[in-house]
């Protein structure tokens, strides 16, 4: 017996920036990082595999909390330097016709007039196929990118992203759907008792409105957001319409997609008007010795750069890494940034944090052939219920598109689990077909 089909969607970690620049499948443009090439590419593959959306992940500042500098960040390229990826979207939707492409933008980075004016932009030139990844922000350098001494505590930065969204959804709607008129012959552009100013006078924001320009075609970009710590799972619960989840098992899987749908439910929204999506970094071979030894590469390459990894904790938690010992066990932490992610620390040893790579699932559960891992996939979703999963992988050569998206993903259509087409014009159509 196999599951309802799921959605497909990939993570494009580590945001607009530099990929596979170490790997020896990474070509000769490595120094093209700042051009859209390997993005439009991937974008291209997706949307032939029939993927729901490209999520571009984005932080706005070169990070300094471990050892206090910036310095292992730019040796490795840690997590910096990332371009805005608002600009890398109409280049991807440009050369799509149905992908969904996803633009993380901060709610404590933007006013919600610029933020609700830039996605109905987007949404009007990409015809209906733009979302937005919802932060609240993390960490304490990007704060004080935009003039603050340190970022918000965490739940007020979503108390802040309950107004933000609130704001936002006032003014795209602040035009009515047939507000604009074109009549030629009674000389009527649009109507005027159609469009609305908002009047917003919160506690963290004012806006006047009404939106500057008509309602796009899907009204507003599809919600998307990562709510992993208690207050996260609430606000992604109430607002979001597809979910980044982060588990290492099935059963975790299946405890974090249970918890938001009840929560969905309370508050009154369908559950299955949220997608929940799971990251995961499959690895795919001809043959399973290679791709289990390729996963054992991987983790030997990870352990033998602690710095690199180090570094990314320290900057995802706020927490300076370079302060424990490598086989220190970790107590309790106490983090302003990812605070479901520092929660999991707890126990281990840095040694352990630094070796582990839990989104390969379950041992070598997304390791192996085409058919083992869509099987892998098949029985995961069996147990979770739905919906679908991420690919991450924050480092891929151009080697590693072809083999899901001209590997995994046919072996994935064959059992009947993703689409082979799609059905719909919109994102968000597409999103909540099945």
């Amino acid at each position: 017996m196999s599951a309802d089909p799921f959605h497909l969607g990939w993570f494009y970690s580590k945001g607009f920036g530099p990929k596979a620049w170490k790997h020896p499948w990474a070509g000769s443009d490595v120094d093209r990082f700042t051009k859209p090439d390997v993005p439009v590419e991937l974008a291209r593959a997706m949307e032939r595999s029939g993927f729901d959306y490209l999520m571009i992940e984005d932080s706005s500042n070169v990070p300094y909390t471990y050892q206090g500098s910036h310095d292992a960040y730019l040796k490795h390229s840690v997590d910096t330097p990332k371009l805005d990826p608002s600009i890398l979207a109409p280049f991807l939707t440009a050369a799509t016709k149905h992908l969904g492409i996803v633009v993380t933008c901060s709610t404590t980075e933007y006013h919600p007039f610029m933020l609700a004016r830039m996605m109905n932009a987007l949404d009007h030139v990409s015809d209906g196929r733009i979302g937005w990844n919802v932060v609240t922000g993390s960490n304490d350098g990007g704060a004080q990118n935009y003039g603050r001494d340190k970022q918000f505590p965490h739940d007020q930065r979503y108390d802040m992203a309950d107004e933000f969204i609130d704001v936002a959804n006032k003014l795209w709607k602040s035009w009515d759907e047939d507000a604009l008129v074109l009549d030629l012959e009674e000389g009527v552009f649009a109507d005027g008792s159609k469009v609305r100013p908002i009047n917003h006078e919160g506690d963290f924001f004012r806006s006047r409105g009404p939106l500057s320009a008509p309602r796009s075609p899907q009204g507003s970009p599809v919600i998307c957001q990562a709510g992993g710590s208690p207050r996260g799972r609430k606000w992604a619960s109430e607002h979001a319409e597809t979910i980044i989840a982060s588990a290492s098992s099935p059963q975790k899987m299946k405890e974090y997609r249970d918890d938001v749908r009840a929560r969905a439910a309370a508050a009154g929204r369908d559950p299955d008007s949220i997608k929940m999506l799971f990251l995961v970094s499959p690895v795919v071979d001809e043959d399973r010795e290679t791709a289990v030894m390729r996963a054992k590469r991987q983790g030997a390459e990870m352990s033998a750069n602690a710095d690199f990894q180090l570094a990314a904790l320290s900057r995802s938690s706020g927490i300076d890494f370079s302060k424990f010992d490598m086989d220190e066990v970790l107590g309790e932490l106490v983090s302003n940034g990812h605070q479901s992610s520092v929660a999991g620390y707890t126990g281990k040893t840095v040694r352990q944090l630094v070796e582990s790579n839990p989104l390969t699932g379950d041992g070598d559960l997304f390791v192996g052939t085409a058919d083992d891992v869509a099987g892998a996939m098949d029985e995961t979703m069996q147990e979770v219920g739905g919906d679908g999963f991420l690919i991450v992988n924050s480092y891929f050569p151009r080697r590693y598109v072809t083999e899901i998206c001209d590997g995994l993903v046919p072996e994935l259509q064959k059992r009947g689990l993703t689409r082979k087409k799609y059905e719909f014009d919109t994102f968000r159509e597409n999103l909540m077909a099945y």
